[in-house]
């Protein structure tokens, strides 16, 4: 009599071996309603697959966590499907489900256009309407390394090909279209619904291999519902309209350009916003007690050595040998080291532990070419680090006044929606299983403490130590990993870091790495998108600009913007001899969050007209009136 355990611990007995759709119906009607797929032992299984007795099984619905990447990768199997009913002598290779939606590459002599994509479209809700079962088959290896050869998909082919002797070959049928894949799929395609789109079409290698066939990938997205694919859609739109790319030249703060890959030209406007973000966190470290230094760009490889770094991240590393000499040195990719070298210059005692050391430190990493995105993603960078030397026992406290910074910091910025992800042990580390035990214990009863709530992403974590990582959504609901907080056992022993503790004794202190924003650079790129150029005023490289309406009411304008630029507001002034319409229009563009109009009205009563970014109607006030609101944030 098979048995099945559900994840809440039941048992259930059946006459014979049945499959997850039977289990899900015995349960409940309304569940095999819901019912996409299943878990056999933690295994994505197909619903209509049998199971065998004496396993754990649970079943997966459209909400749970795995559903919407099984979606995903049944319409890329559809997709495929309608590429060979409308182009057959293309040859299809490999289709993944990814972060919203899928992708599926294909080898074609034709050049696919966006009115392909529109015939794939329609070719695809066909397919949904034909409600084609999916049906999973086991094949011999050599049959169906033959099977594909013979109907010309050589790649697919080569993948069985390339496979481990061990693996079981599967193949899935839907229809007449038969395809290799491990699985999972739901039923019958009708199940995918029609919430999909063909999003665009971009080249791409054989096996990421530059050396390899040309291939063609069309992108696609899919969704449970008509809503969630519109959402979508219109986050894509919002997201398109908010690109820092293009709002940064657009609004005068940087640009970038070949001579310089991988670097950042910040003009008067952005480096003003770099300086505001970078005085703003200078403000709140020294509210929380760190010290500041500065630390070389260039040194020798053997510190790198000594940290692990030169082992684990070599590749990513500028480096060159010395005139003259053996001697290599390179340009630091992080801040670690150097402090440790500042925290070893005399002796330390557990007296003056915790010790934040802070560091606006200018990093650079040999980013891939491809990887570089605007600011987001450079070469040359700029964090707002810190660590922090402290005892063991330190550790709970250290992470509580951490975190009240991070959040200070966060909702200040405008950014109060944020998860924690918790990151241990990568494959690749330093230091042993007993410190690693030891660190992982410590960073989770510290998190759990500080009244974080986390989700588990496993093997991510440093090479040196766990870490905490702390991920922004912005304005359209888009997330942004920044923060890091980081418990490391290895470097200060590697590097010989001591301190001596109230009995006398040398100690190695604890290394807790900290950064809030990351790369400047990155984070100014976020600011960016999520305020869409429209920076609150605290943040606006220009806070008002004042324009006139003929040349007679210069002079009285000039003594505002002086008055102004006296009281700290960041403050241009427009003498133009332009229609007033014409300055308003330009400077709104500008998304500056205050013109300021100057005529005659305004020189006889001594006030301002003031009009704030995307309101319609003007404000008259004096110019104590609008500093005191400038200042309390409350004019709108």
């Amino acid at each position: 009599m098979p048995t099945y355990f559900l994840k809440d611990g039941k048992q259930l007995n059946f006459d014979k071996v049945v499959n997850a759709y039977d289990i899900a119906h015995h349960i409940a009607p309304s569940l095999a309603k819901q019912a996409v797929a299943a878990k056999v032992n933690d295994a994505l299984w197909d619903l209509m697959r049998e199971v065998p007795d004496n396993v754990k099984i649970e079943i997966i619905t459209k909400d749970s966590p795995d559903a919407l990447e099984i979606l995903r990768h049944d319409c890329a199997h559809i997709l495929a499907q309608a590429i060979k009913y409308e182009f057959p002598k293309a040859q299809i290779t490999i289709g993944p489900a990814i972060e919203n939606g899928f992708y599926y590459d294909i080898y074609s002599e034709k050049t696919f256009t966006p009115e392909d994509l529109a015939l794939l479209e329609k070719r695809m809700a066909s397919i949904v309407d034909q409600n084609d079962k999916f049906i999973r088959e086991e094949w011999d290896r050599h049959k169906a390394i033959d099977f594909f050869k013979s109907v010309g998909e050589d790649f697919k082919a080569q993948i069985i090909q390339d496979l481990p002797p061990s693996e079981t070959i599967t193949l899935y049928r839907q229809g007449s279209f038969v395809d290799l894949c491990r699985g999972p799929h739901m039923p019958s395609t009708n199940m995918v619904g029609k919430n999909f789109k063909l999003m665009k079409l971009s080249g791409a290698y054989w096996r990421g291999d530059h050396t390899k066939e040309v291939l063609q990938r069309i992108y696609g997205t899919a969704w449970w519902t008509e809503k969630d694919l519109a959402d979508y859609l219109h986050r894509l739109e919002e997201a398109e309209k908010r690109d820092h790319r293009k709002l940064g030249p657009q609004l005068g703060l940087f640009h970038t350009q070949e001579e310089a890959v991988g670097s950042v030209f910040w003009h008067p406007k952005g480096y003003t916003l770099y300086k505001i973000v970078e005085q703003y966190i200078r403000k709140i470290q020294d509210k929380y007690s760190y010290v500041e230094v500065k630390t070389p760009q260039l040194v020798d490889h053997k510190l790198w050595e000594l940290s692990g770094h030169w082992e684990k991240f070599r590749e990513n590393m500028f480096a060159f040998e010395e005139d003259d000499s053996e001697r290599i040195l390179a340009l630091k990719p992080m801040n670690c080291p150097c402090h440790v070298q500042i925290f070893k210059q005399g002796i330390k005692s557990y007296r003056d532990l915790p010790l934040r050391m802070a560091e606006f430190g200018c990093c650079h990493r040999n980013e891939a070419r491809g990887a570089l995105h605007g600011i987001m993603r450079v070469r040359c960078f700029t964090q707002d680090d810190a660590h922090i030397f402290c005892t063991p026992d330190q550790i709970i406290s250290e992470t509580q006044l951490f975190c009240n910074m991070l959040r200070e910091i966060y909702h200040d910025f405008g950014f109060d929606d944020f998860y924690v992800r918790f990151s241990d042990r990568p494959e690749k580390r330093a230091g042993s299983d007993a410190v690693w035990d030891l660190a992982e214990h410590a960073l989770k009863n510290a998190a759990e403490k500080a009244g974080l709530s986390m989700t588990l992403n496993p093997g991510e974590g440093a090479f040196y130590g766990p870490k905490l990582e702390f991920v922004l959504k912005d304005a359209i609901g888009r997330e942004w990993q920044c923060g890091t907080f980081q418990v490391d056992f290895v470097l200060p022993e590697r590097l010989g870091a001591y301190y001596i503790d109230e009995h006398g004794e040398k100690k190695h202190p604890v290394m807790l790495h900290k950064a809030v924003l990351g790369a400047f650079e990155r984070f100014i790129g976020i600011l960016i998108e999520n305020y869409a150029g429209i920076f609150p005023a605290w943040l606006a490289p220009v806070q008002a600009v004042i324009v006139t309406i003929t040349e007679k009411h210069n002079n009285h304008a000039q003594k505002i913007c002086d008055s102004l630029k006296t009281n700290g507001v960041r403050c241009d002034l427009d003498l133009r001899n332009e229609k007033i319409s014409f300055k308003v229009r330009e400077h709104s563009l500008q998304k500056i969050p205050y013109i300021i109009t100057i005529g005659d009205n305004e020189i006889e009563n001594n006030t301002l007209t003031i009009r704030t970014f995307g309101q319609t109607t003007n404000n008259t006030m004096s110019i104590e009136e609008f500093l005191s609101m400038l200042k309390n944030g409350s004019l709108v």
